[in-house]
């Protein structure tokens, strides 16, 4: 529905693009001050346009044609960058591992918020832009906009798959461990402390394990919906704004031991990390693809 509101008040928009350059026979330079086109006009650009309007063929954009793709333009960029925010963070801070346990239901609402609002913002300010099939596969834009959409695309298979494939596995197999005792654990008989399915709310921060269930900062196994409990959370909240006198203040249940025998992740657990790092990797992809069109 939104996609058909935006077509509808988009009627009659237009734009110096790749037509006019293939008119003039001269690059998006000749018209414009950046090399890749838009934004300000060179002296040839501003007479371009008086002909085309003395033609009775105008390039210019009316007012709330541009205002609309203002406000489109700037809420998938919005987007982009509070989505791509999230997984740097969420991968070069607090690590992937802390998710292993299955995703964060406020990481879930973000991806998936975010890959629509893209996904129906980028295809509207694609149809203005583009005329034809022949400036996505014979132009320079056009091949990187292929390009970008591709990355997005396979960005968007690997979170559907991490969200609705991978994540109840984890969470499947980490509903079928035995009851726990608090005390001394390995990592392993911490990630059964996850708050879920009457478990206890235990977490590890700089070597011991603290106890959060009477906590109402912690309900539901969760902290503030980013920090999960059943993990070693050292570097996390060793970030948070509160000190570590907050923590200090839990009962101490136990120290966190070191695992003893060399265990084999199980594959849904392997998988995740490998999504994490992919999703990682496209995220920088696709940066890279916008400073090509912007500075290359």
């Amino acid at each position: 529905m939104l996609f058909l509101l935006l077509l509808l008040l988009s009627v009659g928009l237009a734009g110096a693009t790749e037509k006019f350059a293939r008119k003039t026979g001269h690059d998006c330079n000749y018209c414009h001050l950046n090399p890749a086109g838009g934004g300000e006009l060179t002296a040839a650009g501003e007479a371009f346009i008086e002909q085309q309007a003395a033609a009775g063929a105008p390039v210019t954009t009316p007012v709330a044609g541009r205002i609309l793709r203002l406000l489109v333009g700037f809420l998938h960029l919005f987007t982009a960058v509070f989505w791509f925010g999230t997984i740097f963070y969420v991968h070069l801070v607090l690590k992937p591992a802390y998710a292993s346990q299955g995703l964060p239901r406020s990481e879930v609402r973000v991806g998936l918020v975010s890959m629509v609002v893209m996904a129906v913002t980028g295809a509207y300010l694609t149809w203005l832009r583009v005329d034809s099939f022949e400036t996505l596969l014979h132009t320079s834009f056009g091949i990187l906009l292929l390009v970008k959409i591709g990355l997005f695309g396979i960005m968007v298979a690997l979170a559907l798959l991490a969200v609705f494939v991978i994540g109840p596995k984890l969470r499947q197999k980490r509903g079928a461990t035995q009851d726990v005792v608090l005390g001394d654990m390995t990592t392993e008989q911490l990630a059964r402390c996850d708050g879920k399915d009457g478990h206890p709310v235990c977490f590890a921060f700089q070597g011991r394990i603290f106890n959060a269930g009477n906590s109402p900062l912690w309900k539901g196994g969760e902290h503030m919906k980013r920090h999960p409990a059943g993990t070693d959370l050292s570097e996390a909240l060793g970030q948070a704004p509160h000190g570590a006198d907050r923590v200090l203040k839990l009962p101490d249940v136990g120290q966190l031991l070191p695992t003893t025998e060399q265990q084999t992740e199980p594959a849904p657990k392997r998988l995740f990390y490998l999504f994490a790092y992919l999703n990682l990797g496209l995220a920088i992809a696709i940066l890279m693809v916008v400073a090509l069109w912007r500075w290359n």
